[in-house]
């Protein structure tokens, strides 16, 4: 798999990008067997830097007769645009337009002696089927009539356009497939008519067009606005924009794991053949085949991406995620143990979708309730609950070890022998401990809590609450 920087069209280069998405695939996990910052024997790998290289194939087409010389203006085209409906630069209108088809070679030679901006187009011969073989989309048959002379390379700042420098750099670089989105399918008659002008037939790649990603709702293509308009990233990482100075969230920052993302992603169009969704990415290169993509649009549900999230979240080593979720407690100035976090993680991880929603979920374990919610003590806080609470102080006081089993035994014991009603007493503890009705089992909390802290927060409640 070949990174390869596109950047041809000098009028759309935004600065940061190529580290931007070299980033962002560095964390998704994507290794590259070459390209950019990756080195190999084809390099180099930014198209910017191949210009010569791209010359000796414009040469060639135009010495072929398979490419010409256009010197139309910017002006020049949008007049025959309004002048003619439906204008399209090719074998009905060429001989219309200021080119060297219709010019001698000497005011040709003479105009770009004399600096004029010229583009070279693509001479495409009407009415002839075109066949390309898709590898998902089987055989696709467009006529050459309903293609234009596209441009293949710009004078103003050297360089080729996307379809030249593709073929040329795909067929020197040894490409046996290109994969892209079904949007391209209608260039695809144009690079196998580009083979064949090269006479690289034998060496054209293998074409598989993906289906696009469909909005959440499943009509249209999803954009970014509907990530704005529903609250879900589009982009892998965090991304400034230098140009608007927009800022964009990102996967990442989100909170979502690379692999969770990945797995999100390679199953939208494309399915394993059996039931199993989760798929890390060995697993994914090992079962991926693309006679397995569909052709229709994938809708995206961005909360199944969240489902992803959770999932992979219960699979990871809970001191991984602990790492994870030190620098949010830091964030709240909590200052504590990883193994204790750890310890917390393995408790609490299975209620959360993102690292981040451990704080919301497990805050108690590092820090005592202040307030307790008042409709979970207008339902849970009873006339002797004081009471009850005092006595359950009073026997765990005495309790050693204050492991899990051994205290809830004991504690239990002592509820039946008083005729008290079970949940009373452990609602009004977790009220407690906890300030409001959440929370894991009663016991792992104390435990976990430690004897004294436990004792500290009943007895504060009983002073507050009454």
């Amino acid at each position: 798999m070949i990174l390869r920087i596109e950047d041809t069209d000098s009028t759309r280069f935004v600065p940061g990008a190529e580290a931007y998405i070299i980033e962002a695939l560095t964390w998704l996990g994507i290794k590259f067997d070459e390209g950019v910052s990756f080195g190999g024997k084809y390099g180099p790998y930014r198209q910017s830097e191949r210009r010569d290289i791209y010359k000796k194939y414009v040469k060639e087409l135009l010495d072929k007769d398979a490419a010409y010389i256009a010197f139309d203006s910017f002006e020049e085209l949008e007049a025959k645009r309004k002048e003619i409906s439906n204008f399209q630069y090719d074998a009905s209108n060429r001989l219309q337009m200021r080119n060297s088809l219709t010019m001698s070679a000497d005011e040709v030679k003479s105009l770009i002696e004399s600096g004029s901006q010229y583009v070279v187009r693509f001479k495409i011969e009407p009415n002839v089927d075109v066949h390309v073989h898709d590898l998902i989309r089987g055989e696709v048959v467009i006529n050459s009539s309903v293609l234009d002379d596209k441009v293949l390379y710009k004078s103003a700042d050297e360089l080729p356009t996307y379809h030249l420098a593709n073929i040329v750099d795909d067929h020197l670089m040894e490409v046996s497939h290109v994969i892209r989105g079904d949007e391209w399918l209608p260039s695809a008659p144009l690079h196998v008519l580009l083979y064949k002008a090269f006479g690289w037939e034998d060496s054209m790649p293998q074409f598989a067009h993906l289906s696009l990603l469909l909005k959440p709702e499943g009509n249209g293509k999803l954009s970014k606005r509907d990530g704005d308009r529903l609250g879900f990233p589009v982009f892998p990482l965090e991304w400034h924009d230098p140009k608007t100075e927009t800022v964009s969230t990102g996967y990442r920052e989100s909170g979502y794991l690379p692999e969770a993302v990945i797995n999100f992603l390679a199953l939208l169009g494309w399915n394993p053949g059996h039931d199993e969704e989760m798929l890390e990415m060995d697993d994914l290169i090992r079962e991926f085949d693309l006679s397995r993509c569909s052709k229709a649009g994938a809708r995206f549900d961005y909360e199944k991406a969240k489902w992803f999230n959770h999932q992979y979240i219960q699979k990871k080593d809970n001191r991984e995620i602990a790492k994870s979720f030190m620098p949010i407690l830091e964030s709240h100035g909590v200052k504590t143990d990883e193994d204790y976090v750890t310890k917390i993680v393995g408790m609490m991880k299975d209620r959360v979708t993102f690292v981040k929603d451990l704080w919301d979920a497990a805050s108690f374990f590092f820090l005592a309730p202040e307030t307790y919610d008042e409709k979970t003590c207008r339902k849970r806080w009873k006339e002797d609950s004081a009471t009850q609470l005092r006595e359950f102080v009073e026997v765990i006081r005495n309790r050693e070890p204050f492991d899990v089993e051994g205290t809830e035994e004991v504690v239990k014991a002592w509820i039946e022998s008083k005729n008290y009603k079970l949940g009373d007493v452990m609602n009004a503890v977790r009220l407690a401990l906890v300030g409001e009705g959440k929370g894991p089992h009663i016991f792992d909390i104390t435990e976990a809590l430690g004897k004294e802290e436990s004792i500290r927060r009943i007895e504060r409640a009983i002073n507050v609450l009454k």
